[in-house]
């Protein structure tokens, strides 16, 4: 039950998000008391999460202020439990793929409600309307469907998109349902992202489903080529059916690029000033950074603030490697970097081989996160690392191969 909700409980919220994260985890260690192996703990995966949650308790203490990233380095934990929970989870319990329902039908949901909201503007709860003079907005913002004043219903999607798509087309080959229909879901997904307004997420979508089209064994060659035209071709309409998603794309980032007159203020637009104040931040902190959620505390210090002029005071500097940079130096970058891309891709070699469709949307979406300069939210906040965690533990659960709770595992 409480993995058949994790989307559900995302939506509802960060709190009750973390209280379904620690359900599953107290579960799990419940459960599994009496039944634990300890060679699961001599696993790579499981000594570099333990190595990186030792690397976040040392950020805390030497960060610019300990009290501001405690909870959020420290409870990291959560997740190393998380990882198990799932991995045990996925093995163990024959109708554990079954919570994959469940996560496409509130999707498919979720997906629906954003169609609403960008073509009558407002969901059907009713946020995100915008009236003026009386007169109902249907292009007045980005999409924040059951967020309600949060546009973050693109990053939502992105981070069950891949898995989704990976389960569609194992049950459709299963059951030699029509090709056709699987890619027409697909491409229902892919444009519920793009509607939301939110281009950073649309352009990781497109780019992580060019890989993901082409590590599966789906469908031939030339079909890959012929499906991926498709999702260009989609991701255009959907731009040119709406004035505001053309100002969002062509006017705010094309038009620029083109037009000299423009090109001046594109650059200094509100992303690449937080870009510029991050790097000053490493800048001043080379080593360790100012510490995990501590960016805000530096930039937005007054005295910081006029002794340099680049600091723009905000929460993150909305770029995964500069907020890597400016709260962890590049000594703590190295060593996040490092284990992240470490164990995702010793797995792609198993992933190319075995063709587990859901393994391989994992896997795109942990890599797609750390597409260099596209902005981002912040990492560790508690709904990106929770999708993050999410897909890197199934990109491990999903297959006995790389589950740690494998017997072959266990023996060696």
């Amino acid at each position: 039950f409480f993995f058949s909700i994790i989307p559900f409980s995302i939506i509802l919220g960060p709190a009750i998000s973390l209280i379904n994260t620690v359900l599953i985890c107290l579960t799990y260690c419940i459960y599994n008391f009496d039944k634990s192996d300890l060679k699961i703990f001599k696993s790579e995966v499981i000594l570099g999460l333990s190595f990186f949650y030792i690397y976040l308790i040392f950020n805390s203490l030497i960060s610019v202020d300990f009290n501001s990233g405690i909870f959020r380095n420290f409870g990291f934990i959560r997740f190393i439990i998380y990882f198990l929970a799932f991995n045990y989870f996925l093995y163990y319990f024959k109708d554990s793929k079954k919570i994959f329902k469940f996560w496409f039908l509130i999707l498919m949901i979720f997906v629906i409600d954003v169609y609403i909201e960008r073509f009558t503007g407002s969901n059907i709860l009713g946020f995100g309307k915008i009236e003026i003079n009386g007169v109902t907005q249907p292009d007045g913002k980005r999409v924040v469907s059951f967020f309600k004043d949060e546009a973050i219903a693109g990053a939502y999607i992105t981070g069950f998109i891949f898995l989704i798509s990976g389960y569609i087309l194992t049950i459709f080959k299963k059951r030699n349902v029509s090709k056709i229909f699987a890619f027409l879901i697909i491409t229902l997904l892919i444009a519920g992202v793009v509607l939301t307004g939110e281009r950073s997420n649309s352009i990781k979508v497109l780019l992580g489903f060019f890989i993901f089209i082409f590590l599966i064994d789906y469908v031939n060659f030339r079909i890959k080529l012929l499906i991926f035209t498709a999702f260009i071709s989609i991701f255009l309409v959907s731009i040119i059916s709406s004035d505001y998603l053309k100002v969002r794309y062509y006017g705010q980032i094309i038009e620029p690029l083109i037009d000299k007159e423009k090109r001046t203020s594109f650059f200094n637009h509100f992303y690449f000033k937080l870009y510029k104040s991050g790097y000053k931040v490493f800048e001043n902190h080379p080593l360790f950074g100012v510490g995990n959620k501590n960016y805000r505390i530096e930039t937005c210090n007054s005295e910081n603030n006029e002794k340099y002029p680049k600091y723009d005071c905000n929460t993150h500097p909305h770029q995964i490697y500069f907020e890597l940079l400016a709260e962890h130096g590049i000594v703590g970058t190295i060593i996040i970097l490092s284990i992240i891309f470490y164990l995702t891709f010793r797995l792609l070699k198993l992933i190319s081989l075995s063709k587990n469709y859901i393994q391989c949307g994992a896997f795109v979406y942990v890599i797609i996160n750390f597409i260099p300069l596209l902005p981002s939210g912040a990492f560790f906040s508690d709904f990106n690392i929770t999708l993050f965690m999410i897909n890197f533990s199934l990109m491990y659960a999903i297959n006995n191969e790389s589950n740690i709770f494998s017997k072959k595992k266990l023996l060696n």
